[in-house]
């Protein structure tokens, strides 16, 4: 092949493979992102090429989803939806020819008029094989966010004050500063109380967490239930 006509050859090919010189990291963002993208773009194509056949996903309701799966869900948002969704904090670790990679998905949308904001960590498994790398695991959680805080009376603020135990060893014990609730267990240094609703308190920082007051047929405060997610763990409330 003569010289001028091999430099032009490696000219072409180098424009058609523009990413050949991309680092592994650079190159799994890059199918990432093609992915998130193909979600709100309604793109199943994307995930076909990118997904290994054997693929175990779990979504963020805890579903485990094989590739026929996450393909099949791939459709065009319906009407009066729209959306995107940008890859945050990417980092991958690469081990031969196998990448763990976590992140953060960024996502907006507008729900027939009403803005919406999520976010969702990522961990993700590539495996190198002949056609590229694959997606091969990932597990997705949804990133929780303190609620809003609602503003309560102080009279009825007031009425939580107490001490809750679970046992003779352990205490809960809620106080009264001059403006607000803050609360102590036992061994344990004082936190923040706010409001989501009425008999309903958090601690800002800790969203998993909530602090649902009980009260007999007379309206009289018994107890709290300290719920994580759906699990309640009930003091007794004795002053």
């Amino acid at each position: 092949m003569p010289p001028l006509v091999a430099l032009a050859l490696r000219g072409i090919l180098a424009l058609a493979s523009p990413q050949a010189d991309e680092s592994v990291p650079a190159l799994l963002q890059r199918q990432t992102q093609e992915m998130v993208d193909a979600i709100t773009g309604g793109d199943a194509a994307v995930w076909e090429r990118y997904l290994d056949p054997d693929v175990r996903y779990v979504d963020e309701g805890g579903a485990v989803l094989k590739k026929k799966d996450l393909v099949d869900g791939i459709k065009p948002l319906p009407a009066g939806i729209t959306g995107s969704i940008r890859i945050l904090a990417y980092d991958a670790a690469v081990h031969g020819g196998t990448a763990i990679a976590t992140y953060i998905s960024d996502e907006n949308e507008d729900y027939h008029g009403a803005k919406l904001h999520c976010q969702y960590r990522t961990l993700d498994t590539w495996v190198k094989g002949a056609g590229g790398w694959r997606l091969i695991a990932g597990q997705v959680l949804a990133m929780r966010t303190d609620p809003p805080a609602a503003a309560l009376s102080p009279a009825l603020l007031k009425e939580y004050v107490g001490r809750y135990v679970l046992s003779p060893e352990l205490a809960y014990e809620i106080r009264w500063n001059g403006t607000a609730l803050e609360a102590a267990q036992t061994d344990r240094k004082p936190e923040a109380l706010a409001a989501e609703a009425p008999d309903v308190l958090f601690v800002p920082g800790k969203p998993r967490y909530r602090y649902v007051f009980l009260r007999d047929a007379q309206g009289k405060i018994t107890g709290l239930a300290q719920r994580r997610e759906a699990w309640d763990i009930v003091w007794r409330r004795v002053d």
